[in-house]
């Protein structure tokens, strides 16, 4: 099966990659970097802080 890696588009064989998704050690650094600094985000509602300063599972903005 053919996929693309989804940061630089090259495409490889699913069952050939290692690193699948990605095509390499780069691109899936690169990635990780988007979700670390908060370029990458899965839409949603924020949620109150806890007496700790943390979400709790449960809270609703």
């Amino acid at each position: 099966m053919q996929i693309s890696c989804p940061t630089c588009g090259r495409t490889l064989e699913w069952s050939e990659a290692p690193l699948r998704p990605f095509c390499s050690e780069r691109c899936r650094l690169i990635d990780l970097g988007g979700w670390l600094s908060e370029r990458n985000v899965i839409p949603g509602e924020a949620l109150e802080p806890g007496p700790d300063g943390v979400p709790e599972p449960g809270d609703e903005a």
